[in-house]
């Protein structure tokens, strides 16, 4: 067949070429890369790719045996850089690269294409010619209702998960799961969890496996390792459709080294900063973007809506906005350049961030852009009109790191390290939360979170059972990496599966149990999750209790019969005739124990209902006196006879 190629059309218009250049175009995947069309009543694909310091630009690929000149693409006359062009007979599934000369110093790359829907699997690294538009998605029922499991006043309860290792076929060579089979496996598993939510670890097309997904090179490219972009969209609906929300984890703060990604793309630093002081990652060895070029914030903010758009994703979690915002991120002193006012805020990435925020929830107001954001930035959950960075949610990584830090202790030093169980209700509210126990936590030496827990064998499975009590019960969205909810020994290995051997003993399996009824509780309990950003959600019964390494604490909602009172007991002996003042007279009943014998635990607690007497504690008129099992939690509620 013949492949001739053709100048006279392009699919960019004046406009676009306009917004590209101001940053404001957020749709760039309709009219860049790779696109099947008809012209003149041939078939092809018309190429297009941002290339201006490059002195010619061709296409190679299974069209033309690779041949480097054969299909030249041209530069446009205007001053965009964009060369493009359009190819007879070049059909669906075709790899291809371009063959970029540079304009200086004759460099030569071959690249894939920044806007490739579709890749080779890696090792390879060609691009692959491909429609999206086949996909036949059955989720409208829940993309009409999806605001209603996004919001603020709603229950969300995350299962952060990495495809290639949650479970693998170990009679198979040991190789992990389809898109295709996961949309069986894994609905099943979050079913049986009660989880509200998926969270993919990135799923962008990457070079190395062992990134995790972190150092990206596909930014519009579902990876190839699990199928192909159709099957990943099969999954996403099929969750749909069993009411289970999907966010994906993305990556703008940083991009591979990979020779055929974005790096020194035309022989220039032209979607990173040429100084390496600004342009190069010390601490994960990639490359950073350069958010001051408005092209760069296209294609970026393009990369966000295109997987919003076109994949359906429910919510976005933006990987390392720390490190976007300052300049001095993991740089020691004269290893990085102060801002215009001489300071370590990256002005250019606050402006970035806003404008991904703004663009993107302009257009799907349902969804939820959350922040990895470790630090004290102010107001990263509040809108951009009011100086905030517009973020929906943001991990709260100072909860995480003190809560356990506290658990790590042996229960008879914790009365020392009070304050670490409690001051995260002094910020609580100052933005909206969502708490992590995330992937970070479980890997590089930081042990596995059972091993993160002090005593013998019981002991540490009282004390992680009474962790994710207190976790469900704090103020805030909820998140838990995989192997979490089955209390992993060993750390996480994207190599392997998890050890889900484990369930075959009961400490396990019950624990795991236990997080799937503290999920149902949770999203049963509306005082648990509708004022979760709001103070007046959340009351402390007695936060001073330090001598006996006690917190307690009430969740409510609108409505005073569905007040949820907490009561925390993180020493290693039983409380009896602990008193604890409560609002209103009647009685009250457990709705939960950490330590019931339903989840292996030692069977202390109360039985029956526990009757509130009119004796004043706690600055309140009634009081309860019960037992407070040792590394436990409870949950009570008042008994309403109607």
């Amino acid at each position: 067949m013949k492949h001739s190629i053709h100048y006279d059309l392009s699919t960019l218009t004046e406009l676009d070429i306009y917004l590209f250049k101001q940053g404001s175009h957020t749709k760039l995947y309709e009219k860049f890369g790779s696109h099947m069309m008809t012209h003149n009543g041939k078939s092809g694909v018309h190429f297009s790719v941002w290339a201006p310091n490059a002195q010619n630009v061709s296409v190679r690929g299974d069209f033309n045996d690779y041949v480097e000149d054969t299909h030249p693409l041209k530069l446009r006359e205007d001053d965009s850089g964009i060369w493009e062009g359009f190819i007879e007979g070049v059909e669906e599934g075709l790899t291809y690269k371009y063959h970029i000369v540079s304009k200086f110093h004759n460099i030569v790359h071959e690249k894939s294409d920044p806007f490739a829907f579709y890749s080779e699997k890696p090792s390879k690294s060609a691009s692959r010619v491909w429609s999206l538009e086949s996909y036949e998605w059955n989720d409208k029922a829940w993309m009409k209702e999806r605001f209603k499991h996004n919001a603020h006043d709603a229950p969300v309860s995350v299962y952060e998960m990495h495809l290639g290792s949650w479970m693998r076929k170990v009679e198979e060579e040991n190789r992990y799961l389809s898109y295709r089979e996961l949309s069986v496996e894994l609905l099943k598993y979050l079913k049986q969890m009660n989880y509200t939510h998926v969270e993919f670890m990135p799923l962008t097309e990457y070079p190395y496996f062992g990134s995790w997904g972190y150092q990206v090179v596909g930014y519009f490219s579902a990876t190839a390792r699990f199928g192909e972009p159709e099957d990943l969209m099969y999954l996403i609906d099929t969750l749909h459709n069993n009411g289970i929300g999907v966010i994906m984890d993305w990556v703008p703060s940083h991009f591979a080294v990979d020779m055929h990604g974005l790096i020194n793309f035309d022989g220039t630093a032209l979607y990173e900063h040429e100084d390496p002081r600004q342009g190069y990652h010390p601490e994960w060895g990639s490359i950073i973007f350069n958010y001051g070029r408005n092209e760069v914030k296209s294609f970026l903010i393009s990369s966000a809506m295109f997987w919003l758009d076109k994949y359906h994703i429910d919510g976005i979690r933006v990987d390392a906005v720390a490190s976007m915002l300052y300049l001095n991120y993991a740089r020691e002193e004269g290893e990085w350049i102060p801002n215009e006012h001489g300071g370590n805020e990256n002005l250019e990435a606050v402006s970035f961030l806003r404008k991904l925020n703004e663009s993107v929830y302009s257009e799907f107001s349902d969804i939820m852009m959350i922040a990895e954001e470790s630090t004290a930035w102010p107001m990263v959950t509040r809108p951009t009109s009011i100086g905030g960075l517009g973020f929906g949610f943001k991990w709260n990584m100072g909860w995480m790191h003190d809560s356990l830090k506290y658990m790590s202790y042996d229960p008879i030093h914790r009365q020392h390290h009070h304050h670490q169980l409690t001051f995260s209700l002094w910020y609580a509210f100052d933005e909206h939360f969502m708490l992590p126990l995330s992937h970070d936590e479980v890997v590089h030496m930081k042990g596995s979170l059972i091993n993160k827990m002090p005593g013998d064998n019981n002991q540490k499975f009282a004390n992680l059972r009474a962790m994710y009590a207190y976790m469900m019960a704090h103020p805030g969205k909820k998140l838990l990496f995989m192997g979490g909810d089955i209390a992993q020994f060993s750390e996480w290995n994207f190599e392997k599966s998890l050890d889900w051997h484990l369930l075959e003993n009961p400490l396990h399996s019950k624990l795991q149990k236990m997080v799937s009824d503290l999920n149902m509780i949770y999203r049963r309990e509306r005082a648990l999750y509708l004022y979760d950003e709001k103070k007046i959600g959340f009351e402390w019964i007695d936060d001073g209790d330090y001598q006996h390494n006690c917190i307690s604490f009430m969740r409510k909602s609108d409505d005073a019969d569905e007040t949820v009172y907490i009561l925390c007991n993180l020493a290693d002996e039983t409380r009896d005739s602990y008193k604890v003042g409560v609002p209103f007279e009647g009685e009250y009943e457990e709705i939960f124990n950490s330590q019931s014998t339903y989840y292996e635990g030692w069977n202390i607690g109360n039985t029956g209902p526990i009757t509130a007497k009119k004796e004043q504690m706690h600055g309140r008129e009634y009081s309860l006196s019960l037992t407070l099992p040792p590394l436990g939690v409870i949950y009570l509620k008042r008994v309403i006879k109607k």
